[in-house]
């Protein structure tokens, strides 16, 4: 059976951004079927490829063969006037833009939305940046990491006694605010396509962290409640944490109903904490907050992982283990979901990355390929898609200007 034309499919993103927030929204796209063309600077490429674990191939880390999937690499210098006009060419036959400079960048070489739009009315940008286009902090340089402190999350971080953490310490920062701007994207393009006009997408990191965040905000301007780091516990539930076995490893258990704190008891054989004079209703345990998670923590402790998460899992308690990455290679839920998919790449053989999500029963996201070699596609888009012949192409090269 052949396979199915994807959604996106016809579609042209211009990547013209760096590291990862735009670049992530592009490699989304890509996998639903839009072609992304990779736009990096001649010198170098993008600074992410050389962010992360190095490989063999002195331009892609690990980190870059797994978020640059999909994508075909160009290199040309914006800031060149020949290079503005050769992206105004390829601005005119594409659908969006995705890009992450710090504001008043794109003006700067000359590329302004205003001009970009006068090319192509039905263009959309993705412009993500630390704070957003507009705003006392518009100018202010952003990462995952300020964004997750600014966004308020850090702060919620850590156990109460201890400094403030970012979680895992990861980039999430920069994959929510990508997220967001696929939405946006997705959003822009159903007007296009209903016959109305281009437009433009502005993220700025820290507010993609801060609507995350439930209730902090209303509960702050009704209530005046400013939450802390609560450790490995929340405020609103009890018990719900992460929890140590006998055998040195740790669960996730969250209840947040008072019949889901029953079905606990019952598993844990002490149906009696769940009695209307004990633990039962929610208000108590939060009172007592510390007394039910210590009697949790002394049961779970009292056996070995596998054997609290049957029990739990028989009386339909919400529970999970708090997965390594070796965990979750083992785990047969992940292989069952293909959120593992192995990538073979030239001169380096299998890669293993993160599957496409989410999962579409008809036009299913794929992976072909992964993060490309720098200016692997200068030939082919340059020649093929914009007509520039060798002689040309030949001076460009010596010009530093693809």
């Amino acid at each position: 059976m052949p396979e199915a034309i994807l959604p996106l499919e016809g579609m042209r993103v211009l990547d013209v951004a760096t590291f990862l927030a735009a670049p992530y929204c592009a490699a989304i796209l890509s996998e639903f079927g839009a072609e992304v063309i990779k736009i990096e600077e001649p010198r170098g490429g993008d600074p992410f490829r050389r962010f992360g674990t190095p490989t063999e191939r002195p331009d892609s880390t690990l980190a870059w063969l797994s978020e640059a999937r999909n994508k075909r690499s160009i290199t040309l210098d914006l800031r060149a006037p020949e290079g503005a006009e050769l992206f105004l060419r390829l601005v005119a036959v594409s659908d969006v833009v995705c890009e992450n400079f710090r504001p008043g960048t794109l003006e700067r070489w000359g590329l302004s939305w205003e001009r970009l739009s006068a090319i192509n009315p039905r263009l959309i940008l993705l412009r993500v940046s630390g704070y957003g286009q507009t705003g006392p902090y518009w100018d202010r340089p952003g990462f995952a990491r300020i964004a997750h402190a600014v966004g308020g999350l850090s702060g919620l971080a850590g156990l109460p006694d201890g400094p403030p953490v970012t979680p895992g310490s990861t980039s999430l920062g920069d994959y929510l605010a990508g997220l967001y701007g696929t939405v946006g994207v997705l959003m822009a393009l159903l007007r296009v396509r209903a016959g109305g006009d281009g437009q433009v997408i502005d993220v700025g990191l820290y507010e993609a962290v801060f609507r995350v965040l439930d209730e902090l905000a209303p509960a702050y301007a009704r209530n005046g409640i400013v939450r802390q780091r609560e450790g490995i516990g929340t405020r609103n539930a009890c018990p719900h944490g992460h929890f140590p076995t006998r055998d040195g490893k740790w669960l996730a258990i969250a209840c947040t109903t008072d019949k889901m704190f029953a079905r606990l008891a019952n598993a844990m054989d002490k149906p009696d904490l769940a009695a209307a004079g004990a633990f039962g209703p929610q208000e108590q345990r939060l009172a007592a907050r510390e007394t039910v998670d210590r009697l949790v923590a002394a049961w779970t402790g009292s056996l070995d992982r596998d054997d609290v998460l049957a029990r739990c899992l028989a009386f339909e308690v919400p529970c999970g283990p708090l997965n390594s990455i070796a965990d979750i290679f083992a785990d047969p839920q992940y292989h069952a979901r293909d959120n593992l998919v192995s990538i073979e790449v030239p001169g380096l053989g299998p890669i293993v990355v993160p599957g496409v999500i989410p999962k579409l029963s008809a036009t299913r996201g794929r992976i072909t390929s992964l993060g490309p070699a720098l200016g692997e596609a200068n030939d082919a888009v340059y020649r093929d898609l914009l007509g520039l012949d060798e002689e040309t192409l030949t001076r460009l090269r010596a010009a530093g200007t693809i």
